[in-house]
């Protein structure tokens, strides 16, 4: 489903800030595949989710999305096709639009015909919307009328999840999507999260920095470090791993110990 090809990106070159965010990184995402990524702060996870959503273009290398090329595909046009959710909940929403004018956005949005954005909602559409917000079980499907604005992060983020998934992409990053949440609410968003994507058999790819939810969720964990993916682990291989199994293969695939304090602590 998703294949990058040695992608290379360097931020700023030629200057003392020159930064080589992405390294000769290739990866294969495989139709219906769920991913979780670790990775300390300036590992390149989030450069990634860029590169593959389009917000830059790689210096050198391919995206590729269900056999065609996205690598200079403007961003707005990938938007169709990939699905996105960012750790801030304010992202991701219009919070001057109502949850009904939102979910009518995002809907047609995805639509194949050109002339999506000059089309009208109908009834159906709108009783499509009620049966979704249900799912979510925050009472939004009666709160239709009302700004996205006044609704709590949580709740803002689960909109954005039905947002980008009511629809199916091909592919879905979900970037931290729940770091902003409190822990109930984060565990409430990930359930969520974890029924859609097995629904709709998305082929996904989760930034987490809790290693033990690397582990539990999704059917494959990488671990980034310094622009390339050092450890890629799936299957039975990965059903016996513990935490410290990962810390221990990302220190021989890196050739250090992880050293991200937000993420070793978010495991004790």
């Amino acid at each position: 489903m998703l294949e990058l090809k040695h992608i290379h990106k360097t931020f700023n070159p030629g200057t003392v800030n020159e930064k080589k965010a992405l390294r000769d990184l290739s990866l294969v995402l495989e139709d219906g595949d769920f991913a979780t990524i670790v990775g300390s702060n300036g590992a390149g996870k989030s450069t990634m989710f860029n590169c593959i959503a389009g917000d830059f273009y790689p210096d050198e290398g391919d995206v590729v999305l269900d056999g065609t090329d996205l690598t200079y595909l403007p961003s707005h046009r990938r938007s169709r096709q990939i699905g996105r959710l960012f750790q801030d909940p304010m992202r991701g929403t219009a919070p001057h639009m109502t949850i009904g004018e939102n979910l009518a956005l995002a809907y047609l949005r995805t639509a194949k015909h050109q002339s999506a954005f000059l089309s009208r909602v109908s009834r159906k559409d709108k009783d499509f919307f009620r049966d979704q917000l249900s799912r979510l079980d925050m009472g939004l499907e009666d709160r239709m009328s009302q700004p996205v604005g006044l609704l709590s992060g949580g709740q803002r983020q689960a909109l954005t999840l039905l947002m980008a998934t009511m629809v199916p992409p091909k592919l879905l990053l979900l970037d931290e999507h729940t770091a902003a949440l409190d822990p109930g609410t984060a565990e409430k968003v990930l359930a969520l999260t974890k029924e859609i994507v097995a629904e709709g058999k998305i082929t996904c790819l989760m930034i987490t920095h809790n290693m033990k939810n690397a582990l539990e969720l999704g059917s494959r964990t990488l671990m980034m470090d310094s622009g390339r993916i050092v450890l890629d682990v799936k299957g039975e291989e990965r059903k016996g791993l513990t935490v410290e199994d990962l810390l221990q293969r990302f220190k021989a695939g890196a050739g250090k110990e992880l050293d991200d304090d937000r993420i070793l602590l978010s495991d004790d």
